[in-house]
């Protein structure tokens, strides 16, 4: 067709003019090894701190064994029997409890949480696992069910508990048992959840005992497995104590218990892989395949131009007291379909990088830092988060970032109003969030930036980020001035007090410092980002489209 109307693709449209082009070979040679070196020996280390959680060390071999001895399922074998077969698994806060309880191992938490397809529906499966303390919940794990309970609630996932536990570690019962989110925010969470249409599924398959006895009772449908299921409020030792009873853990609480006299349990199983089988045949009537199968994306995609294991030779080193920049969109190159970013407002603001992409079919809006952040920075940055809040498309967070510009010249500039614009957009969008720490996540940047305060539905780190109100060697310089103790003190001991700061933050400020606490959800490779951020981004589409309703924006 001809006409004033009508126009064909421009030539630069059609040469791939939105394709971003960082190969390898316009880096520095040298300084890329080097980098790769650094990024491949922290992954290394990574890759063997989730196979000891996963596989068991040796101290951990006995009660493996033991476990196995009574026909039971180790934790992951049995996510893995339960969802389809050939399908991938996103697990959660792998490294949760991470030498966090001195002279105690607490792998994993003492649980496995991942989000699965069973029977063609992706859920949120949370598995306790019994060879740590038989289960039973440390406040890690306490709060490692809650988050995966909020992830599930946040993205309308349904939940299948596979029960194993022997309730809360009673040695630590002041940190898991009265307060608002502990032990019993499990069971709120469960009532409301099921409130709103999100279905609750549990597979009895060890101890349910005293308030843990909840879980199955509180779930829509739940299944027990003979001769290793138990519930009950208060076991045979109690019940000996409180009233003289004698009686078995099966005659108090097993499945013929509760599936033909109780009514606790609705179905029976013959043992871990029967009482699987019925999970998910209970989630195939659950009504929502037609619904997660038309969350999943059918355009066809292609992959992005770079090898994603190339990012590690343009980080450069989170611990000098120099750090190197890079160009982020070279990261973005080898996460993003076909390298294909439509970058907005590219020469304003410019430590900022916002634009849209594709991630495996999937539409996303993408902010990434290039540098401090600047009042130009944060405003590009706000008025992107409002396209992305009303269009509905999701909101990808890379970060690296030292703060927000500091000085005379900026304050009288408005950096901390223009700064509160940005966390305000970030703050009340409705659209689905997640970030990713791929450098240092530093002061208020981290809050501009969607940090685990700002609701993100899902937080990643990589082994190289940092995280701390400010990088060490900064905070050693501040310390160090403001501390009236050091003044007129020799040069050796202000430089020791230095050390000590240094050395406190580098510590607290390391992926396995955070994630231990679950201050994120998980140490992913760099490599492996864009898979995990297309998992993440799968299971936000389930959820219903909320409106967004920004805060006042001073002006």
């Amino acid at each position: 067709m001809k006409g004033p109307y009508f126009h064909h693709a421009s030539v630069p449209e059609a040469a791939g003019a939105n394709v971003l082009r960082f190969p390898v070979s316009d880096c520095d040679e040298a300084a890329f090894a080097s980098n790769l070196k650094r990024a491949q020996d922290m992954t290394a280390q990574l890759r063997d701190h989730v196979h000891k959680v996963i596989h068991g060390s040796a101290d951990d071999q006995k009660a493996r064994e033991l476990h196995v001895s009574r026909g039971k399922m180790l934790a992951r074998e049995r996510i893995e029997r339960l969802v389809d077969p050939g399908t991938a698994v996103l697990e959660l806060s792998q490294l949760a409890g991470h030498e966090l309880y001195p002279k105690e191992t607490c792998a994993s938490g003492g649980m496995v949480t991942a989000i699965g397809t069973v029977h063609g529906v992706r859920c949120m499966i949370v598995a306790n696992d019994a060879t740590v303390k038989g289960g039973t919940y440390y406040p890690i794990t306490v709060k490692k069910h809650l988050r995966a309970q909020k992830i599930a609630e946040q993205n309308h996932l349904p939940c299948i508990y596979l029960v194993d536990s022997g309730g809360a570690n009673l040695e630590r019962q002041a940190d898991v048992f009265p307060d608002e989110q502990h032990f019993g925010r499990i069971f709120f969470n469960q009532a409301n959840m099921s409130a709103k249409n999100i279905p609750q599924i549990a597979v009895v398959m060890g101890s349910c005992t005293a308030g843990g006895a909840y879980v199955p009772c509180m779930s829509d449908e739940n299944v027990i497995v003979a001769g290793t299921g138990t519930i009950f409020l208060g076991g045979p030792p109690l019940v000996q104590a409180a009233t003289g009873e004698v009686i078995t853990a099966e005659e108090l609480g097993g499945a013929d218990v509760h599936t033909k006299r109780s009514g606790v349990s609705d179905h029976y199983a013959v043992d871990d892989l029967h009482a699987l089988y019925l999970a998910r045949r209970a989630v195939s009537n659950l009504n929502l395949v037609a619904k997660h199968q038309a969350a999943v994306p059918t355009v066809p995609f292609a992959e992005p131009l770079y090898d994603a294991k190339e990012i590690g030779g343009f980080l450069p080193d989170m611990t000098a007291a120099t750090m190197a920049t890079f160009d982020v969109r070279a990261i973005i190159a080898r996460i993003v379909d076909g390298s294909a970013f439509d970058e907005f407002k590219k020469t304003y603001g410019e430590t900022l990088v916002c634009g849209f992409a594709h991630i495996c079919g999937m539409h996303v809006g993408i902010v990434a830092n290039n540098g401090i952040l600047y009042s130009e920075s944060a405003l590009k940055g706000t008025h992107f988060v409002e396209l992305c809040s009303q269009r509905n498309v999701p909101l990808l967070f890379l970060q690296n970032i030292t703060g927000f510009m500091v000085g005379k010249q900026y304050e009288e500039g408005g950096i901390a109003r223009n700064g509160a614009k940005l966390v305000t957009a970030v703050s009340t969008t409705k659209v689905p969030k997640i970030t990713v720490l791929i450098g240092g996540s530093y002061g208020a940047g981290n809050y501009g930036m969607c940090g685990r305060a700002f609701d993100p539905r899902f937080l990643f780190m990589w082994p190289n980020a940092r995280i701390s109100v400010m990088g060490g060697n900064q905070a050693a310089m501040v310390l160090a001035l403001t501390n009236s103790r050091l003044k007129g003190k020799p040069s050796a001991d202000v430089d020791a007090f230095k050390a000590q700061v240094k050395g406190k933050y580098e510590g607290e400020g390391s992926c396995y410092y955070s994630t231990a606490r679950l201050w994120d959800d998980g140490v992913i490779a760099p490599e492996d980002t864009r898979q995990v951020v297309a998992h993440a981004l799968l299971a936000t589409r389930t959820a219903p489209v909320e409106e967004t309703k920004f805060g006042l924006f001073r002006m």
